[in-house]
This record gives C-alpha cells, structure tokens and sequence, in this order.
C-alpha cells in the first residue's frame, strides 16, 4: 500500500550541522579549515576571478578580426560525391535535392577524388583540377554569376 512505502535503508540521512558547537562534531572552524581566504565569512569570489591574476576574459582581444564586406562563401562539393550521381545536367536546384548541398546560396566544385560519368554542371565557381577532370570524363561546367 503507497502509505507503507519507505526510503531503502541507509539512502536517507541528515545532513551535518556545522557551527553549533564543538560537542554537535562541527563546531571551532565548522569544516572550513584554519585561516586562509576560503575560511572566512563572504568569501565568494567573482565568477573568472583567478586570484589576482589578469583573467582569461580581459586577456582576450577587445574586437574580432576584420571579415571583408565582399568575400563570399562557398558551399563545396567534391568530385567523389558527384560520381555518386547518374550521367547527366545539375543545376544547383537538383544537387540540394540530391543532398549533396544544404543552402544552394554559391557553390563550388572542387577536384578532390575522381569522377567516370558525363556531368553537366551549372555552379558558382569550379577549382582547375575540378573542371579538368569533369571536362576529361566528358562532361561540362556552366559559371553561373553570383547572385551577390
């Protein structure tokens, strides 16, 4: 019945009264040592505090670096995961749905792996090797103008 339920023995126990004098078991420094920092009353520090030393937080600099107004990202693909692809035109539109890219915003083809199919591609940007192998396969690479 739930009003004869019980705690196991042994998993509940009081907690140890510090400061209430010697004969209570706690009592002179209460568990807190003799002397020291940590032995005295308000003794919290503040959080990153490392005792004097300059913290971690103002070693830092003030203000990130400088990112260009005008660079671009690209989202990559490799020709390893293009040759998983069947022979035939990509757009950008159809390499998300093939879940090779995520957002599609600019996309670049780069040469590491090998590709064996005839892939005609329309991306933002290809590395040298990229367009070579593709080109070598047989396939093609479209340039498209950045939106941006």
């Amino acid at each position: 019945m739930l009003h004869s339920l019980r705690p196991a023995s042994g998993s509940k126990k009081t907690r140890k009264r510090v400061g209430r004098g010697n004969s209570a078991g706690g009592g002179t420094t209460a568990g807190r040592g003799t002397k020291g920092q940590h032995s005295r009353v308000g003794k919290g520090r503040k959080h990153g505090f490392e005792g004097g030393q300059v913290p971690l937080i103002r070693r830092q600099p003030k203000l990130g670096g400088f990112i260009s107004p005008r660079s671009k990202t690209y989202e990559v693909v490799n020709l390893a995961s293009l040759d998983t692809l069947d022979a035939g035109t990509y757009t950008i539109a159809d390499l998300k749905k093939k879940r090779l890219i995520r957002k599609g915003d600019l996309v670049k083809v780069l040469g590491h792996g090998s590709i064996s199919k005839k892939l005609q591609l329309e991306v933002h940007a290809a590395s040298t090797s990229a367009k070579e192998a593709i080109t070598k396969a047989g396939g093609s690479v479209t340039i498209l103008r950045a939106a941006r």
